[in-house]
């Protein structure tokens, strides 16, 4: 395809243009969880996992895998397929979780307290999850790396069991998710998928324990039932299509960032490539190279969906139109491929993870720089942060009151008490006040 009919395909904004923002906002959001006919379909799984147990489970697989092998795969499986897998694959997810283990050690969280003027003391007690649900894609294509990215931060916070679900199309489990399974150290693996997964999950059944926390990414059923279920459980995130925003200067390789748009655009054709380009030249430049490479794609056809469907262009005409575009946006990747990274990352206040410079593909962060690649998409970074080891721990406030404590602390309660109408909440206080 030449230049000329990708800058017809690919939408293209200018971002001085009033109405911009809008347009962007309504390029750029993903609504399929609301859809009210699968939401139907994943109530009526979760329903029948929550009252039939293995039985419904045993015949979703046979339904939507096309199998009746058994549910639970055996650990022996796990290293068996470890053992199959080629050397240089395996040594690259050891390396790879190694990388992931050490980041993530720096997020760990200890018990604090302090004393007082009273001489209360008061804290918080951090405690990890009992036992989580890891759920690991399959379909187009298979995941190892999601199992390291999952799992090794649930192992850092110290989790006592950690429950893997993966589908299985056919029966047939991918070796390297297995083997990844045995290097991140999982208790136990089922070889199930989709919304019946989550219900088993979140529920328990006669074979799969029901677990405190799911997380995970996985298609619009499967982030359907998270939400559904969300309460009975904790989640991490309603995960929507891949996305990355990359932002490009004059200083910009224009083939390096053509193949890091292609990068999320082969995720899947609702995946979404955004270019953000501060110098028109560089935006004919990247065009001509993704013309250039897309013939030698493996995934050309899924590539060409995306881009056709999902991906835009923005031309911005200083720094700061680009900071408004992203904080706006709120990527899930953001790359800022430009002449000074850093300088242009002290504007941007909403973004999953930041690739600083022209060396730092986001393919990097998806495999082996160390952070994680579980990232809030679909604008939630502007609340969300990565997955990390704080979502495997909880924390409990911690008081201890001193007898001067008690008559000061004593004295406000019964007011605040009293004032909002909870007469015994005061009483209790002005208790200990007649006891120092």
């Amino acid at each position: 395809m030449s230049v000329k009919p990708w800058r017809d395909v690919i939408r293209h904004l200018q971002w001085s243009d009033a109405d911009a923002p809008t347009a962007l906002a309504l390029m750029t959001q993903w609504e399929a969880v609301a859809d009210l006919q699968l939401n139907d379909t994943v109530n009526g799984v979760l329903a029948a996992v929550r009252s039939e147990g293995d039985v419904a489970l045993v015949r979703f697989t046979e339904q939507f895998d096309r199998h009746r092998n058994a549910l639970e795969i055996p650990a022996g499986e796990w290293a068996a397929a470890r053992a199959r897998i080629a050397p240089e694959l395996e040594a690259a997810l050891v390396a790879a979780g190694e990388r992931v283990r050490e980041y993530h050690q720096h997020q760990s969280a200890a018990d604090w307290s302090y004393t007082d003027a009273l001489g209360n003391s008061l804290g918080q007690r951090i405690r990890p999850l009992d036992r989580v649900g890891v759920y690991v894609p399959g379909g187009k294509a298979a995941y190892p790396s999601s199992v390291l990215m999952n799992v090794i931060p649930a192992k850092v916070a110290g989790v006592s069991e950690i429950i893997m679900v993966v589908p299985t199309p056919d029966g047939v489990v991918n070796d390297a998710v297995l083997a990844a399974a045995d290097i991140a150290g999982v208790d136990r693996v089922f070889g199930i998928g989709g919304a019946q997964a989550v219900a088993a999950l979140a529920f328990g059944t006669e074979s799969v324990p029901a677990v405190d926390k799911i997380v995970g990414p996985g298609n619009a059923y499967v982030a359907a039932a998270k939400r559904a279920v969300f309460g009975r459980v904790g989640i991490d995130m309603i995960a929507g299509p891949s996305e990355i925003l990359v932002v490009c200067d004059d200083s910009s390789n224009p083939e390096w960032v053509a193949m890091d748009l292609f990068s999320q655009a082969e995720h899947d054709e609702m995946a979404q490539s955004i270019l953000v380009s501060l110098s028109p030249r560089m935006t004919t430049a990247v065009l001509d190279a993704m013309s250039r490479l897309l013939p030698s794609l493996e995934r050309r056809e899924i590539v060409e969906v995306s881009l056709r469907e999902r991906a835009v262009i923005v031309d911005v005409a200083s720094t700061e139109q680009a900071c408004e575009l992203i904080n706006q946006v709120a990527p899930e990747h953001l790359e800022l491929c430009v002449d000074d990274s850093t300088a242009l990352m002290a504007g941007i206040r909403h973004a999953g993870a930041i690739f600083l410079g022209h060396r730092a593909p986001e393919s990097l962060g998806d495999y082996c720089a160390g952070p994680n690649h579980v990232l809030p998409t679909s604008g939630t970074a502007r609340f969300a942060s990565p997955l990390g080891v704080y979502d495997f721990v909880k924390r409990s406030s911690v008081m201890q009151i001193s007898a001067e404590g008690s008559q000061v602390l004593g004295q406000i309660a019964s007011v605040l008490g009293r004032a909002e109408g909870l007469t015994a909440h005061a009483r209790a206080a002005e208790m200990r006040l007649a006891h120092d």
